[in-house]
């Protein structure tokens, strides 16, 4: 079977089979799939940035165009022996599987198709394809586990010249969720907060968690769910003051996964909104109980995962032009905004 058990994908990573012509990274942990699907192609060796070596597709690029991402991988590459064609889906389409089921007919032998997907659950169609496919790879990411998290601490904090106190790294851990781009997001930032001390202290991680900006960020993503433009704006001017924007994305992509869940409680287990956001796990605090329960009565289970497609997307896009990144984050939710306010006008 072409597949990986979840604690050998980072064996499989560091030492990839060059006869694999399509890799598959998909799971729950949104962050976790991004942060593997780059390590994949850095260790490929081809530059991301370059047009003409690595092309990037959305699914609904091909949906528009249902031969494309075949052409694209039968094109011959130019200037190196592989091309990369990179495809994000979150909810894979029956023309991104009608695509790929073609290449694993016919694998090409000068270019990869590396595919970012959602939760894929077994038997899902793109995943029963691919794990049975003798020139493909899948890779499974699942919620990180207490060891997991120690190594991305470890690995996050020693980067930085700095070591943590064992209670430290205890209260750390409550604080952190399973969501990889998130946890290491809040390591980052608790790095940053304890800039010149050699050791990180569990002072630090009680003073980061009892900041502030909590409230502003939940602020964005509140009004963006509900779809009130102008409070929008003014509590996005207080994120790029404050210099948020990172824990901004990260919080609205946690967000947005929660309304997944809840959701799909609603159109496949016969729950109420209220019922749904009353079971959620971890609790949904009571000031937010309001929002999430016409959240979850608004968006739906597709809409929801073409925004998880586009936040996912523009967390690597502001990577890759930081100078860009607040207009181009402030056009994206924005966006969803406006969403938000559609779906508050027909409900």
């Amino acid at each position: 079977m072409a597949q990986k058990k979840a604690h050998e994908v980072d064996a499989w990573l560091a030492k990839p089979d060059r006869k694999t012509a399509i890799v598959l990274v998909y799971g729950p942990d949104r962050g976790l799939v991004s942060e593997r699907a780059t390590s994949f192609v850095k260790g490929a060796g081809l530059p991301p940035d370059d047009p003409f070596s690595v092309v990037k597709l959305a699914a609904d690029d091909v949906d528009k165009d249902p031969g494309r991402l075949v052409d694209e991988m039968r094109t011959i590459p130019m200037f190196s022996d592989r091309r990369l064609v990179w495809l994000r889906t979150n909810a894979p389409s029956k023309g991104v599987i009608d695509a790929v089921r073609v290449l694993t007919e016919e694998p090409p032998t000068d270019a990869i198709l590396l595919i970012e997907a959602g939760d894929l659950k077994k038997g899902a169609p793109l995943r029963s394809l691919l794990e049975g496919a003798s020139a493909a790879m899948a890779l499974p990411c699942y919620a990180d586990e207490s060891r997991s998290l120690d190594t991305i601490i470890d690995n996050t904090i020693s980067a930085a010249g700095m070591t943590i106190a064992l209670d430290a790294r205890q209260a750390l851990k409550r604080n952190l969720g399973g969501d990889r781009l998130a946890s290491r997001s809040e390591i980052e930032k608790l790095v940053l907060y304890a800039q010149g001390a050699p050791q990180i202290t569990v002072d630090h991680v009680e003073a980061l968690a009892g900041d502030a900006s909590g409230p502003s960020v939940d602020a964005v993503i509140d009004a963006i769910l509900l779809g009130k433009i102008d409070e929008f704006d003014a509590a996005f001017l207080k994120i790029t003051a404050t210099n948020q924007l990172v824990p901004l994305l990260t919080s609205a992509l946690r967000q947005f996964q929660s309304l997944d869940l809840l959701r799909d409680l609603v159109e496949n287990g016969g729950k109420t909104a209220a019922a749904a956001v009353a079971s959620a796990r971890p609790p949904v605090f009571f000031a937010r109980r309001d929002t999430m329960e016409k959240a979850v009565s608004r968006w739906s289970s597709q809409l929801i995962r073409r925004v998880l497609d586009r936040l996912q997307t523009v967390v690597l896009q502001s990577r890759e032009r930081a100078g860009l990144s607040v207009p181009m984050v402030r056009q994206a939710l924005l966006g969803l905004a406006f969403e938000g306010a559609r779906r508050s006008s027909v409900s």
